[in-house]
């Protein structure tokens, strides 16, 4: 019986250790496994190290060439903008040099008329000019002979838009009207107030009950006068004071096609000069040639109309001064504008011998350009920047 229990116990104490023995050889293959692992991830992490660095000296190769590339770039830049300015200036004068041999053909040609019919059109010339005298001021009599200087004042805004002052009135305050098409007037206390970085904090919004289109809006006396959007011809008057429609007209022939050929946005361009409130615009009925009417600012009224020889194509902007029209053209690419047409509606300046008149050097294209009759200089609007032109007179000869 205790020869039983004793072979018992045997087996059991046995079959403990063989247990014990076969938990530790599975631990033993754990950890050998556990290792392995170990050591494959730092192989994968040394390699991953590594190529990181073969890609960061990549990256410092390719960075230099592309630095390099970029220089050579710039430089063949600046030989290729040379060259176009170069060539642009050929161009332009190639241009005068055809106009003046066109202008020489056209006054060789030779119609014969009736001697009492020729009389008969001095005649009701001399009495159109006389009349017209009587409606504008006949001692305005300086003419442009130049642009002196630029001074962009600002950049702020769309690539469209206006700026301007009140010749009408005496306050120094500076008007902002953003966009082609917008209804909201910033108003400013003056032109350091203007200058200021974040400008629509201390400006005064004036909302219109209609927007406005194109760029070609003016203020005179107290009143905005603007293109009304979606109208074909139809001109408002805003009093800014009370800040309600005073007044409207519809300009007859107008707004069929863009007054400039560049700026395709302003239908009817408004302008002011000494002698008050124009409008500029152009008609498929005279070949695209600019017209220009002389509107009384108080009536609304038409006082006048003229279809100048000035064509629309390659025109970017215009102004009236002293009764006289500036046309400025450019390219459809951008470059340097340049006044290449003149028109006196007193004909009181010999425009075949009027040079070219070139802007100060600027690459770029103008959405406005107006006309301050009260400083003698033209406030214009390019790209976005408010620039001031100094401008530089004669007498009409």
């Amino acid at each position: 019986m205790i020869v039983l229990q004793l072979q018992f116990l045997l087996v059991l104490f046995l079959t403990s250790i063989l247990g014990e023995a076969q938990h530790v050889m599975q631990d033993a293959a754990l950890m050998n496994y556990i290792d392995r692992r170990i050591l494959s991830l730092e192989n994968r992490l040394e390699k991953c190290n590594q190529d990181i660095l073969d890609y960061v000296e990549e990256f410092r190769d390719f960075s230099q060439m592309v630095l390099s590339r970029l220089a050579a770039l710039n430089k063949y830049e600046t030989e290729v903008k040379s060259e176009v300015e170069n060539l642009l200036t050929r161009v332009e004068r190639a241009q005068r040099d055809i106009d003046y041999f066109g202008s020489v053909t056209d006054s060789n040609t030779c119609i014969e008329v009736g001697e009492d019919l020729v009389k008969q059109q001095l005649l009701e010339a001399e009495e159109e000019k006389r009349k017209l005298k009587l409606v504008l001021n006949a001692s305005c009599d300086h003419m442009l002979a130049g642009v002196k200087s630029l001074k962009i004042v600002k950049k702020t805004g769309d690539k469209h838009g206006s700026w301007m002052k009140d010749p009408g009135k005496k306050h120094t305050k500076i008007y902002l009207l953003n966009s082609s098409v917008n209804n909201v007037i910033f108003e400013f206390t003056n032109i350091m107030t203007f200058m200021e970085s974040n400008h629509t904090l201390k400006a005064r919004r004036i909302t219109l009950p209609f927007p406005w289109e194109g760029t070609g809006h003016v203020i005179y006396q107290g009143f905005l006068f603007y293109h009304r959007h979606g109208s074909l011809n139809e001109i408002i008057k805003f009093n800014i004071q009370k800040r309600n429609i005073a007044d409207q007209m519809v300009l007859p022939g107008a707004g069929r096609i863009p007054a400039y050929q560049l700026s395709p946005s302003t239908k009817i361009d408004l302008a002011i000069d000494e002698q008050g409130l124009w409008a500029i615009h152009s008609e498929p009925d005279t070949g695209g040639n600019i017209v220009i009417t002389k509107i009384n600012h108080i009536t609304m009224s038409v006082e006048h109309t003229w279809d100048t020889s000035c064509n629309s194509k390659d025109a970017e902007a215009a102004f009236i001064a002293c009764n006289t029209l500036y046309v400025v053209y450019n390219f459809p690419s951008g470059g340097t504008s340049r006044i290449q047409c003149v028109y006196d509606v007193l004909d009181a300046i010999n425009t075949y011998e009027i040079p070219a008149l070139h802007f100060p050097k600027r690459q770029g294209s103008h959405s406005t350009v107006h006309y301050d009759p009260k400083e003698k200089q033209l406030l214009a609007w390019g790209d976005g920047s408010q620039i001031i032109y100094k401008l530089h007179t004669t007498q009409k000869v």
